[in-house]
């Protein structure tokens, strides 16, 4: 079993598109290169950490949750609906956790932190939100789709693959789509 983190998801929502210019030619091609990656990254037997903004309408997070592999957890984005625990498919929902990985220390949650529990004692910030636009402090990582090549991550890729630039395009992240 893996570990895996994403966030800023943003299923279903056009404004994405726009806003942090994603390389799609619409939201059907987002949403399908996004499940696509997920799926060629996770196995059933994962566990994903979703830091935050998951879907446009709460109405389709559980038929997204169903196509996606893992079990999943939820730390909650400021796009998330309350209502958004009670969906079906969620391991755990809440908005902050501090996890202890093979050793690292890691406080997570949808916003990036200025300063955070440890972190002067090597603990690491995964956060979402900053769709990769945030310079990083020490030890700070964006976790969202933006940064990460349109896929969820380890921690192992994440520390290794700090990328000065977020990945623009599916293509450059190496995932290929079903004709």
């Amino acid at each position: 079993m893996a570990i895996f983190f994403t966030a800023d998801t943003h299923f279903g929502d056009h404004r994405t598109l726009n806003i942090h210019r994603r390389p799609f030619s619409g939201v059907a091609d987002m949403d399908a290169a996004l499940i696509a990656a997920w799926n060629a990254a996770v196995g059933p037997d994962d566990e994903v950490w979703h830091l935050g903004d998951v879907a446009r309408r709460l109405s389709d997070v559980a038929p997204l949750l169903a196509r996606l592999n893992g079990r999943k957890h939820l730390l909650r984005g400021n796009n998330d609906a309350p209502a958004i625990a009670d969906v079906a498919g969620w391991e755990s929902v809440r908005d902050y956790i501090e996890l202890d990985i093979d050793g690292t220390a890691i406080v997570a949650c949808h916003y990036p932190f200025r300063s955070w529990n440890g972190q002067h004692r090597g603990t690491l910030n995964l956060h979402g939100h900053s769709h990769g636009k945030l310079k990083p402090l020490p030890r700070q990582y964006d976790v969202g789709v933006d940064a990460q090549g349109f896929r969820p991550v380890t921690l192992a890729e994440i520390r290794a693959n700090r990328p000065s630039r977020p990945t623009r395009t599916p293509a450059d992240a190496g995932v290929q789509l079903e004709p």
